[in-house]
């Protein structure tokens, strides 16, 4: 891949989770899982001028990420999501408000920045409030021609239908989860009908590009009215939490990379996310095999990620 950037414009948070606290935030996970491909990313979000936002700061340094375009705010807290694993494998979350990355804003560097980057990633929940929702239309129009990714990632109570559609309707490539297809076509989820739901939301919102995952069964993505269809590997599940953005940062990874091999992108978007599931929290540690096969680090999946409750590494 080339210099130029993928921009993450969302959320930047902290996932509370029985083990503890884990960096997340769906745009900062793809941004993180993007640099581990060899993609180069930049996050666009807010954190607070508090414990949790500097620690936030020192990771994505550490991580390789440009965090220029990452706000400091001193009247508003580092974002913090309650969230508890479900019994089916699911998560639930409990989002605090009025949080630093609710307030992001645009510098005269980010607009020529998005002058010349590859793609623009955004999603539902960090369109939660006005204010982003102007942010980001001024930046999906300085980005031009890059292709704007839409990760639907419904989070109720921030789940409306109206802003889903608004927000579809600028993209160029659409991911959603199978349930989330379900409830925006009408087409029932199961294995045999995710091409037919991914049909009628290309129609719906004139998008040539519809990808829909849909866990173990695996994921198929909708490529110009071509479908393609990966299948799932079984692992042991640890979290989903972040397994979908690692998915869609390798899908987006593959078909930059390599526009002409979908069915490539897609099989090896499917080995990241399913990475991610077998470990605790959304950005454990990983490295990138020749064969472009994700190899997890030696040292226990979570541990390098994981904050005490009180804020301290553990």
């Amino acid at each position: 891949m080339t210099g130029a950037p993928v921009i993450c414009f969302g959320e930047a948070l902290w996932d509370r989770l029985p083990g503890g606290l884990f960096l997340g935030g769906a745009p900062v996970n793809v941004a993180y899982h993007l640099e581990r491909c060899g993609a180069s990313a930049v996050p666009v979000t807010a954190v607070g001028d508090d414990d949790l936002g500097r620690e936030m700061l020192r990771r994505f340094a550490r991580w390789g990420l440009d965090t220029r375009f990452v706000g400091v705010l001193g009247h508003r807290p580092t974002g913090v999501v309650h969230a508890e694993p479900l019994p089916d494998g699911g998560t639930s979350y409990r989002i605090e408000e009025d949080a630093a990355w609710d307030w992001i804003e645009l510098s005269p560097a980010l607009r020529r920045t998005a002058g010349a980057c590859r793609a623009v990633v955004f999603g539902t929940l960090a369109q939660r409030f006005p204010h982003n929702r102007e942010r980001l239309a001024h930046l999906l129009k300085c980005a031009g021609g890059a292709l704007r990714v839409y990760d639907v990632n419904l989070r109720p109570p921030y789940d409306s239908l109206e802003l889903v559609w608004r927000l579809a309707g600028r993209a160029g490539l659409i991911k959603a989860n199978a349930d989330e297809l379900a409830r925006l076509t009408g087409v029932a989820p199961g294995a045999g009908s995710l091409e037919e739901g991914a049909r009628a939301l290309a129609e719906k919102t004139a998008c040539p590009r519809v990808c829909v995952t849909a866990g173990a069964i695996g994921a198929g993505l909708l490529l110009d009215r071509a479908w393609h269809w990966a299948e799932g590997r079984p692992v042991h599940v640890r979290d989903t939490v972040g397994a979908g953005d690692a998915f869609l940062a390798g899908l987006i990874h593959g078909l930059l990379d390599d526009p002409g091999a979908p069915r490539q992108a897609l099989e090896r978007a499917c080995r990241l996310g399913e990475l991610v599931a077998s470990c605790e929290g959304a950005t454990p540690e990983y490295t990138i095999s020749a064969a472009g096969v994700p190899v997890p680090a030696t040292a226990p999946p979570g541990e390098a990620q994981r904050l005490g409750d009180a804020g301290e590494m553990r």
